[in-house]
């Protein structure tokens, strides 16, 4: 798979999965996976993009925010599932949000940062101890809405790139 998708390994490796097929209020800003994107790189990460067709459009989002350059890959809607299953088990860390793909990762073993707005992490969470959670809890979340019905989506916007990108840092394996 690693050759066949022209993917490098010589640098630790976050997978990003910006998708979730519930609808637009479970996506975390696009803005805010490319600054999390350009961080990691900066910091000696790859990042690749991983997601059915569907995700393309916020990938290549992503990727023209990012600039990241050969460091970051959009996989989405290049592989399989047997294929996503076989790429997370080489990435240290996965950011995602609440989607199918999310607990993939958490069964491979991949070290999973959940990101949740509309829905609850108490209902849903990843099952695996190596994980971290975001989740406001602001007085209008968890809406169980496909579409933010105040209009501002703040569940999830508010959850800044930085604070991810902290704790992607500190579970950095050796």
């Amino acid at each position: 798979v690693v050759a066949a998708l022209g993917l490098a390994l010589d640098r630790p490796v976050v997978a990003f999965m910006p998708g979730a097929e519930f609808g637009p209020s479970k996506l975390w800003p696009a803005e805010h996976f490319a600054a999390l994107a350009g961080c990691l790189i900066a910091d000696g990460y790859r990042v690749w993009l991983l997601g059915s067709s569907k995700d393309r459009v916020a990938a290549g989002h992503i990727a023209s925010l990012a600039s990241g350059g050969s460091d970051l890959v959009d996989l989405c809607g290049r592989t399989s599932l047997a294929e996503v299953i076989d790429v997370l088990s080489l990435v240290e860390q996965a950011v995602t949000n609440d989607s199918g793909l999310m607990h993939i990762a958490a069964a491979v073993g991949v070290h999973v940062h959940a990101l949740y707005g509309p829905t609850s992490p108490a209902l849903v969470l990843p099952l695996t101890a190596r994980k971290d959670v975001y989740f406001l809890d602001l007085d209008c979340s968890p809406c169980r809405q496909r579409t933010c019905p105040l209009g501002h989506h703040n569940c999830l916007k508010l959850i800044g790139p930085d604070a991810v990108y902290e704790r992607v840092r500190h579970r950095r394996a050796g």
